[in-house]
């Protein structure tokens, strides 16, 4: 026992070393970007005590009805249609409250189960962090359970691309950004099945993780006439400590896969991260047409151990807009008018060299098989494709109170299918896993969505909800 504790305060002790590399790389990287937008902050100090009197009017820029009618946009920006437009009624001044639900959101968290406990905790997200007119977001999210399970997470963002509108508002491409983030979590219940396309559900076993992270990168759109292009890098640091899972009636991971759970424990991963796309897409983060082709490669350069390994993606998207089923569109002098959508989705994984169980590729979870739990199926390579029909139920959304607004609500229908293998070849011979199930969408504008969503599979029912969408 005392080698143990002995070898855990060594890897810990490395750990750190790595992390703080991690770390002040990360500082660094802020602080190039964190100066200019200083200066920004300041003038914005000296604004006269008459202008922050102004009463703020939650429909500059729009219609009582929550229409937004288009501006020109040809001449301040190359390419107009990929520049999402905000007017003056989307960057209210005040504090965080001030702005809840216009450029901030407060809510809490709280949850309960047998395993972990009653949960509680809170979220912020502040799409105007440092009233920069738009230009950057803070996240800030904790929990903790009563049995122990915790998280909690920054993450920052700064688009670099942003343009001020002369008759009011501002407009911003989505596809350039620098971003930091990092955490602490310790997760009692994480679930693991074993690898390949043969496991089986009752070969379920549970783990705890306890982890920090770092994270760092940059994104941007090439110079036109290559502007359909996009290149993104990022460097990224863990560390991982493994014990007994808490999931009731479950083995723990460590009995049942003793081999793998050994190799993965007190494990640290530096990783440098790499893609690259073209992307004609209409947005990013809510897309209504358009197309994207992809590849990314996440190499772990750095292990406690001294190994090498790599996830490549390749990855391909199409949307396509469709006839409104529930409302009648919008017109075309209409910024984000509603559109109801078709998404097609693609990717391939391959994985090489050394890495923990944990970072395999997998399907499972709120992203892609959401009939599935969270890490159901792992291996070296893995395929999944997916469809889902997006339709607006309330097009114009409605006032809650004030200057609190839900841009529209919608729905979706989604069918997933994919599979597993130890490498692309044995692809073509694995089983495949289908999921289906519908949900629910929610925005307060374009890029600010909020997913719940109902998954069913041959292994029954499992519930994610998230920001964004799932592709």
């Amino acid at each position: 026992m005392g080698a143990r504790v002995n070898g855990n305060a060594r890897q810990r002790l490395g750990a750190c070393r790595l992390l703080a590399c991690v770390a002040v790389t990360i500082v660094s990287f802020v602080g190039v970007w964190a100066t200019p937008a200083a200066v920004c902050a300041a003038e914005t100090e000296t604004e006269t005590e008459e202008e922050a009197e102004v009463q703020f009017d939650p429909f500059e820029g729009m219609d009582a009805d929550g229409r937004i009618p288009k501006v020109e946009k040809a001449n301040l920006v190359d390419r107009p249609e990929r520049w999402r437009y905000l007017p003056e009624s989307r960057i209210p001044k005040g504090n965080l409250l001030d702005r809840f639900l216009v450029s901030s959101i407060v809510f809490p968290i709280f949850s309960f189960s047998s395993d972990v406990g009653a949960s509680f905790g809170a979220g912020i997200a502040d799409i105007d962090f440092r009233k920069q007119r738009r230009r950057e977001f803070l996240g800030v999210f904790a929990s903790y359970s009563t049995e122990g399970q915790q998280s909690y997470s920054v993450s920052w963002r700064r688009w670099l691309k942003h343009e001020e509108v002369p008759s009011g508002g501002v407009l911003q491409e989505e596809r350039s950004f620098v971003r930091v983030a990092g955490g602490y979590r310790n997760t009692l219940t994480r679930r693991f099945f074993g690898i390949g396309p043969a496991t089986r559900e009752r070969e379920e076993s549970s783990y705890t993780d306890e982890t920090f992270w770092f994270d760092a990168g940059a994104a941007s759109s090439l110079p036109a006439p290559f502007d359909d292009f996009v290149a993104s890098i990022s460097l990224r640091g863990e560390t991982h400590w493994l014990s007994g899972g808490k999931a009731s009636n479950t083995p723990n991971t460590e009995d049942a896969f003793p081999g793998l759970f050994s190799d993965a424990d007190q494990t640290t991963l530096g990783w440098l991260n790499a893609g690259f796309a073209w992307d004609t897409r209409d947005s990013v983060r809510n897309p209504y047409s358009g197309s994207a082709i992809g590849a990314s490669v996440q190499a772990a350069l750095l292990q406690a151990d001294r190994t090498v390994g790599a996830i490549y993606t390749i990855y391909a998207d199409k949307v396509f807009p469709m006839p409104p089923l529930f409302h009648g569109g919008g017109d075309a002098n209409e910024e984000n008018p509603p559109t109801d959508s078709l998404g097609v989705h693609f990717r391939t994984l391959l994985s090489s060299g050394d890495l923990p169980f944990f970072n395999r590729p997998t399907l499972g979870g709120s992203r892609i098989a959401r009939g599935y739990i969270a890490g159901r199926w792992r291996d070296d390579a893995l395929w999944a494709a997916a469809a889902e029909y997006r339709f607006w139920l309330i097009p114009r959304g409605f006032t809650v109170w004030k200057n609190i607004r839900v841009e529209r609500l919608g729905a979706a229908i989604f069918y997933e299918a994919g599979g597993v293998a130890k490498d692309g070849i044995a692809l073509f011979d694995s089983g495949v896993i289908h999921s289906y199930g519908f949900g629910g969408r929610a925005t307060i504008e374009r890029a600010v969505l909020f997913r719940l969503d109902l998954g069913f599979s041959d292994e029954g029912m499992n519930f994610a909800a998230g920001f964004g969408l799932s592709f």
